[in-house]
């Protein structure tokens, strides 16, 4: 497939457009959702070479926004005719993913690595080899599955669905309901903060459990931010900047539970291995405590007056 241009490819991209404030929101909908689309095909080369670990996460993010603005829109689209393209998108996400996990895995082993004695780099590189070994089952898997007939059929009859006007759009019979972006997007935005806001009470001495919970949370709200992102204010863009930051503290933390799970159950290690196995598994541990014991500090600055406006100045815009 390398980096060849099929007609499908170039569709999308002549179909591409801005929401704008009067679009529907099944409209806006499309219009992002193609976006994503975009984004998704782009890198799908890089993701089947795996010369470079962001293409895969970077298809991956493109397929968690779609599916994310599906779970957003449904009631916009007809159930019958989204549901074969949110299967086959949670299909993709999931191949991705057991790539993505362990591609964050062998390159922070390796990073580990780097200040280790002489034989627990031996005994980390026979660790690497194994986990490379279960990288590339997945890789083929996910291989398979881009060079299938059932993968192509989506992406052609996804891109008619998104390029068609009209197509599996739900009818709204009164015209007096709110259903353009610029009216219901400041209620939408505001119900995923409140989501998130709602973890006010229990941050201070949150279990891990609950972090994760929190991290999904966050992930939506920055979904729906950068789905409307087109037509708000530029606050929003700082906005977007404390999310990452909320993010990339809880993603850490769910990248290290991940590595304890996969890396815990190897099997067949030998002394060497088992030691190093373990001294990596103290170190994620540590650093877990310290996420979890900082979080709180973050959490507050995230959650005052400061930040908070962000959002709602970039909304004064919408009229």
């Amino acid at each position: 497939m390398g980096g060849e241009q099929t007609p499908t490819t170039n569709t999308v991209q002549e179909h591409l457009q801005p929401i704008t404030p009067t679009d529907t929101l099944a409209e806006a909908g499309k219009k992002e959702l193609l976006q994503n689309l975009s984004q998704m095909l782009k890198h799908e080369a890089g993701s089947l070479s795996g010369e470079d670990m962001e293409d895969v996460h970077q298809m991956r993010v493109a397929t968690r926004r779609m599916r994310s603005i599906f779970s957003l829109l449904d009631e916009h689209y007809k159930a019958k005719i989204i549901k074969p393209y949110t299967v086959q998108l949670k299909i993709i996400a999931g191949n991705l993913g057991a790539i993505r996990d362990l591609d964050v895995m062998i390159d922070n082993l390796q990073k580990f690595r780097k200040s280790r004695p002489a034989d627990d780099k031996t005994a980390i590189d026979t660790i690497v080899q194994k986990l490379d070994k279960k990288r590339k089952k997945a890789r083929k898997r996910f291989m398979t599955m881009v060079e299938s007939k059932t993968y192509r059929r989506f992406v052609r009859d996804f891109t008619e669905f998104l390029t068609h006007e009209t197509r599996g759009i739900v009818s709204i019979k009164n015209d007096l309901v709110p259903n353009e972006v610029r009216h219901v997007a400041p209620v939408i935005l505001h119900q995923h903060l409140a989501n998130v806001r709602a973890y006010d009470s229990y941050i201070e001495e949150a279990p891990v459990e609950l972090l994760h919970q929190l991290r999904i949370e966050f992930k939506r709200l920055r979904y729906a931010v950068m789905f409307f992102e087109d037509v708000l204010g530029k606050s929003i863009e700082d906005f977007i900047v404390e999310l990452k930051n909320m993010q990339d503290h809880l993603g850490r933390l769910n990248d290290i539970v991940v590595a304890q799970a996969v890396l815990s159950a190897l099997k067949k290690l030998d002394e060497a291995e088992e030691a190093v196995i373990n001294a990596y598994l103290a170190q994620l541990e540590a650093e877990a405590n310290r996420t979890v014991a900082n979080y709180n500090s973050i959490w507050q600055k995230f959650n005052g007056r400061t930040v908070q406006r962000k959002l709602t100045d970039s909304m004064l815009i919408l009229r």
